[in-house]
């Protein structure tokens, strides 16, 4: 057994889908703490599903109209986290990558869970008795079930164990990657840039 690692800075560095691709497989660990006298909990999902978005040539990119500050952490070095709110009720987990100044990322839609769910639950308001597959099924619901918000985790670092929000590499392998169109977008709906772990039940509808 691969003894887990996270994923370095340079992995992020190459285009879109390119790391969209390789982060299948990989684990998305959150430290989790309740309130100042608890004991810090891990909260943890293998990445089932991702999105890839280019920068100022993909319509359906926050970073097609250029850079603002809502959307600066895309423009900025790879490894970061990008989140945002939509619909007025969920937030979005994205990662940034190509190299500093060209804007890139990739939004993680599903995670098959694995460390935390009686906590995953409760965050999602459910009960403990819930399908594991209610919990992380789709990227509102991935980050309410690792409590992930866009004041607390938009701009940190992925790469850094006490960022409190990363990404680790435990070996395991997709046997088989399907690709197809985004989910959810009305521009440039026809790219081919939607990666998932073939047959994994956890992969959103």
């Amino acid at each position: 057994m691969v003894r887990p690692r996270i994923v370095p800075r340079d992995f992020y560095l190459d285009a879109p889908d390119v790391v969209a691709r390789g982060l299948l497989g990989k684990l998305l660990v959150r430290r989790y703490e309740s309130g100042p006298h608890t004991k810090p909990q891990r909260l943890a999902g293998r990445i089932v599903e991702v999105e890839a978005y280019f920068g100022v040539d993909d319509p359906a990119a926050h970073t097609f109209a250029g850079k603002t500050a809502r959307n600066a952490v895309l423009f900025g070095p790879p490894g970061f986290a990008y989140v945002y709110f939509i619909y007025g009720m969920y937030f979005c987990l994205n990662i940034s990558c190509e190299p500093d100044g060209k804007p890139g990322g990739v939004l993680l839609r599903a995670l098959e869970p694995v460390e935390g769910l009686d906590t995953m639950a409760r965050l999602r308001g459910l009960d403990s008795t819930a399908k594991p597959r209610l919990l992380t099924s789709g990227p509102g619901r991935l980050c309410q079930a690792l409590g992930v918000v866009r004041d607390t985790h938009n701009g940190i670092d992925v790469t850094r164990l006490r960022s409190g929000l990363h990404v680790e590499d435990d070996g395991f392998v997709p046997e088989e990657i399907a690709v197809s169109t985004r989910v959810g977008i009305r521009k440039a709906a026809d790219r081919p840039l939607r990666f998932a772990i073939a047959g994994n039940r956890f992969v959103s509808r």
